[in-house]
C-alpha cells in the first residue's frame, strides 16, 4: 500500500522528526541533498516539492536549470547517521512549467521509469526483477595527494598482506586468499552486520554478507531480489548506508572497482530475470540452462550492445583496471553455465523456474545504478525484439576457462573495450537502442558522452607515479 501524506506527517509526529532530508542523485549517480525543519514540511511540500538547480547536477544548461523535486512517500525512512532525528526522502525531478510539472527526461529515477513503462508497453513482461552483487573495499586508512610536487596514494587495512611483519597479533590474510574467511581475520564483520541491519530496518532484504577474495578488504553485501525501480532506489541507499557504517567504526569503504594494485576488484554483478501476470519469462525446461528463448535472446541483445553499454555500467577509468584477465573479472563477451570468466554466467543453483535467471558480470558501481538498470533492460528488450540468438552469434555458450586459452583461441573471440574513451566511442555509435519510445534522451547521452570525454582527458594529463618508476632514470 502506498503511504499517504497523513502516513508521512504521523510518522514525523511519532518518532519526534526534527529534520526532513531531500536526496536528490545528479547525473554521476552519486546522492546530494537539501534539507528543511520539519515544522516547514507540510502535505502541500509532498505536492509542490522543493527548488533546486538542475545545471549543478549535470542535467540541464544554465538557462532551464530551474527544477522542483517532489519527494517519493514510499522512500521515506529514519537516517540512523543523523544525530537530529532526521527523516530521509527520495523523488522525482520536474520541469517547472503551467499548468502542471511535467518530468525531467534526464533525471535518473524518471529514465528507470520510461524503461520499465517501454517494457509493459511492448508486451514481453511487465516486471523487470533484479539483484545486484555490491562489493567493496573497507580500508582503516585513505589518502591520496594529486598536486604539481605530489602525485600518490596510500591505503591500509590491518589485515592485509603487507601488514605480515607489523601488525603483531597474527590476523593478516595472505594475498588474495580472503574469500569467506572466518573471525578473527575478518575484522569488518560487526561493521557488515550492523550495516545489514540498518538496510533491513529500511525495507531492503539482504540476502547475506561475507568477506571477498581481495585480503587488503574485500568484502561483498548481497540483497534479495527485487523490482528493478525499487533496487535502484536501494542501491542509492546500500552505498549511503555502507559508506557511513564504516565511518562509524572509524573506517573509510570505497565502490572503486580497482583500488589495490595486484589484488581482485569490485564489480557489481547484475541478476536479472522477466515477469509477465506474475509467471518468469525467462524459463523453459527444454532450453539450454532451463532458459526459455526470450531468456537467450534478452542475453544477446546485452552482448550485441555490450560495448556501448560498458560506458554506462563501468564509466571510471579505473572501471577498465579491474576488468582484466585473471581476477575473476570478466573479459569475455560471451555466456556460459556457472563460469566466470564470461561476461554472462547462467548461476546453476537458480533451478526453480521463477529464479531461473543469468547475471551479467562486467557493471560495477561507479554507475548511475538508475541509468545502468535502465540500459540493461533496453539493451535485453532489444535482442527479444530482434530475435538475437547469441549461440548463433557466436558468443558461446562458453562451458570452459576462458582465461585458460591460447592467445591464438583468444584472438578468436570478442574483449570488452579495456578503455572508457573506447567504451564512448561505442555508445556514440550504438545508443538507437537506448533511445526508443523516447526512454534515454539524446541530449543526455550526448551530454554524457561530452562529460566522460572531459574526465578522461583531465586524467590523462596527470603524470601517474608509476611513470616516476618507469621513465625517471632514461
Amino acid at each position: 500500500m502506498k503511504r499517504t501524506a497523513e502516513d508521512i506527517m504521523k510518522m514525523i509526529q511519532e518518532q519526534d522528526i526534527k529534520m526532513v532530508d531531500f536526496k536528490i542523485v545528479d547525473i554521476n549517480g552519486q546522492f546530494r541533498h537539501v534539507t528543511i525543519p520539519a515544522s516547514q514540511f507540510t502535505p502541500d511540500t509532498m505536492k509542490e516539492g522543493i527548488g533546486f538547480d538542475a545545471s549543478n547536477y549535470g542535467y540541464a544548461v544554465v538557462e532551464k536549470s530551474d527544477m522542483v523535486f517532489i519527494p517519493d512517500l514510499d522512500t521515506a525512512v529514519i537516517d540512523p547517521y543523523c544525530q537530529i532525528p532526521t527523516l530521509s526522502i527520495t523523488g522525482n525531478a520536474m520541469i517547472i512549467d503551467y499548468p502542471e510539472n511535467r518530468p525531467l527526461a534526464q533525471y535518473p529515477r524518471n529514465i528507470v521509469k520510461a524503461a520499465n513503462q517501454y517494457m509493459k508497453d511492448s508486451g514481453i513482461a511487465d516486471e523487470m526483477i533484479i539483484l545486484p552483487e555490491f562489493e567493496f573495499h573497507v580500508f582503516d586508512q585513505a589518502g591520496w595527494s594529486v598536486r604539481p610536487n605530489s602525485i600518490g596514494m596510500n591505503i591500509d587495512a590491518d589485515q592485509a598482506p603487507w601488514n605480515s611483519d607489523s601488525e603483531g597479533l597474527g590476523t593478516v590474510v595472505p594475498h588474495q586468499k580472503n574469500y569467506h574467511i572466518a573471525l578473527p581475520f575478518d575484522a569488518t564483520y560487526e561493521m557488515r552486520s550492523d550495516a545489514c541491519l540498518e538496510l533491513e530496518k529500511m525495507g531492503i532484504a539482504i540476502k547475506y554478507h561475507h568477506p571477498e577474495v581481495g585480503a587488503s578488504g574485500q568484502f561483498e553485501i548481497e540483497p534479495m531480489l527485487g523490482e528493478m525501480t525499487h533496487m535502484a532506489d536501494a542501491t542509492m541507499m546500500i552505498k549511503y548506508v555502507i559508506h557511513n557504517t564504516a565511518l562509524q567504526y572509524g573506517k573509510v569503504a570505497t565502490f572503486m572497482p580497482k583500488p589495490v594494485y595486484g589484488e581482485a576488484g569490485n564489480g557489481m554483478h547484475v541478476h536479472m530475470l522477466l515477469m509477465k501476470d506474475g509467471q518468469p519469462v525467462f524459463s523453459d525446461d527444454e532450453g539450454y540452462s532451463h532458459l526459455s528463448k526470450e531468456a537467450h535472446w534478452f542475453m544477446g541483445g546485452l552482448l550485441k550492445h555490450v560495448a556501448a553499454l560498458c560506458a554506462i555500467t563501468n564509466p571510471s577509468t579505473n572501471s577498465f583496471k579491474r576488468l582484466v584477465p585473471g581476477f575473476e573479472a570478466p573479459v569475455t563477451v560471451g555466456y556460459a553455465t556457472s563460469n566466470r570468466s564470461a561476461v554472462i554466467r547462467i548461476p546453476a543453483y537458480a533451478k526453480t523456474p521463477a529464479l531461473r535467471r543469468f547475471e551479467i558480470r562486467n557493471p560495477d558501481a561507479t554507475c548511475n545504478p538508475y541509468f545502468c538498470y535502465a540500459a540493461l533492460l533496453m539493451a535485453g528488450l532489444d535482442g527479444i525484439k530482434n530475435q538475437i540468438d547469441p549461440h548463433a552469434e557466436g558468443w558461446g555458450p562458453y562451458d570452459f576457462n576462458l582465461y585458460h586459452l591460447s592467445d591464438e583461441e583468444k584472438a578468436k573471440l570478442t574483449q570488452l573495450p579495456t578503455r572508457l574513451e573506447d567504451a564512448l566511442d561505442a555508445l556514440e555509435a550504438d545508443h538507437a537502442f537506448l533511445t526508443e519510445g523516447g526512454v534515454f534522451p539524446e541530449e543526455l547521452i550526448k551530454n554524457f558522452i561530452a562529460l566522460k570525454r572531459k574526465e578522461c582527458s583531465e586524467l590523462s594529463k596527470i603524470p601517474h607515479p608509476a611513470e616516476f618508476d618507469r621513465y625517471f632514470n632514461l
